[in-house]
């Protein structure tokens, strides 16, 4: 695959339909590709999957945000999707949490709308609109493609197509991800990444946008049961080599290194997937233990159940889903806070919130 340059702007060649799989490349493909298959084999079977994938997906915005420059912490996070606000001022880190949480509604609307329409330019508009509700860059043409010159980076390392090529450009990619081709479904979604990432179609939030779309095209490509692989946490651990791999696919044609990258990136988090799958599930059973043990009614299972979905809880919340009054909810959080299940939030607020401490470290914390 060759690149071709302008005076105007870098324009990336179409992608070519067949891509070879070379000798350096076959061994890391077959890595990733067992690593991705052992992940979604012991994801079929296991109890209450989805619950278990939402904390995933959490990890995943934080992450792919965090490369952006915009860093919320994995409990304010959760604080503000249990009560969102509104910002009072430029500077009220609101503006901060309520990006993370938009990529993280943005990544569950990707996941829904596979269910009606292809990878194409109108989800991934779709996309980009959600991702900038109401956040730094509502003002910068929200799910529309720009209508004008861009530049990546403070010295304009980079400067992308001319906005004249960016509809044809994207037109192309949407064909090229909807073709059927014979090149493995991993290395398709690296190049398509790479693609969207060159071509800059939108005045922001293009880096979260490419990773949203690689994050689908993984999930759609491999038949995934569900979106259990995200790379953001690897290309945020790795940023410069991230960015570099991407520059010199431009500046020499580099796909090998690009593509490698991405194959040590699919089998980290694969693996790294795997490991806190098996600790929720293992955390799960213990936990089921403890309650029958202590003989407690049924319905602190069910608000177990839901900590695994989302590991931050409230008493008015506990009211709300077991449907009791609130003395029997505070109660039912007592108990839970006895077990060791929940400990009280370090963030203040009002009502006071519970964390789920073992979920939370399982699911959020860079090892485990």
């Amino acid at each position: 695959m060759r690149t071709v340059e302008l005076r105007e702007g870098f324009i990336p060649a179409p992608l070519a339909v067949g891509f070879e799989i070379t000798q350096e490349l076959f061994r890391p493909l077959m890595e990733a590709r067992e690593a991705v298959a052992r992940l979604d084999g012991a994801g079929r079977f296991l109890p209450a999957g989805q619950l278990l994938v939402r904390p995933l997906q959490q990890r995943e915005a934080i992450r792919s945000s965090s490369l952006e420059g915009t860093y919320a912490t994995p409990e304010e996070l959760l604080a503000y999707e249990l009560e969102p606000k509104e910002p009072t001022s430029s500077e009220d880190p609101v503006n901060t949490w309520r990006e993370v949480f938009n990529y993280d509604r943005a990544l569950r609307q990707g996941q829904d709308l596979l269910n009606e329409l292809p990878i194409s330019n109108r989800l991934i508009r779709m996309l980009h609109e959600t991702l900038l509700t109401g956040v730094r860059g509502k003002d910068r043409t929200p799910g529309v493609f720009r209508k004008r010159q861009v530049h990546v980076g403070s010295d304009r390392r980079f400067v992308p197509p001319p906005p004249e090529d960016v509809e044809n450009l994207m037109g192309d990619l949407e064909g090229y991800i909807n073709l059927d081709t014979q090149t493995d479904p991993l290395i398709k979604a690296f190049l398509a990444h790479y693609q969207f990432e060159t071509i800059h179609p939108f005045l922001d939030g293009n880096g979260r946008v490419g990773r949203l779309i690689l994050t689908l095209m993984i999930f759609n490509g491999c038949a995934l049961k569900q979106p259990w692989l995200y790379l953001s946490a690897y290309f945020d651990r790795y940023k410069d080599e991230y960015i570099d791999a991407l520059f010199r696919v431009s500046t020499e044609g580099n796909w090998l290194n690009w593509i490698k990258l991405c194959l040590r990136a699919t089998a980290s988090e694969a693996n790294d997937a795997m490991a806190r799958i098996d600790a929720l599930v293992i955390l799960k059973t213990e936990y089921e233990a403890k309650i029958a043990t202590a003989s407690l009614p049924a319905r602190l299972m069910q608000i177990v159940l839901a900590l695994f979905d989302f590991p931050m809880i409230s008493v008015p919340i506990v009211v709300k889903k077991c449907n009791v009054t609130f003395p029997t909810a505070k109660k039912d959080v007592e108990r839970l806070m006895e077990l060791g299940i929940l400990s009280p939030s370090s963030l203040r607020g009002s009502p006071q919130n519970y964390i789920a401490s073992q979920i939370f470290k399982i699911a959020y914390t860079d090892t485990i």
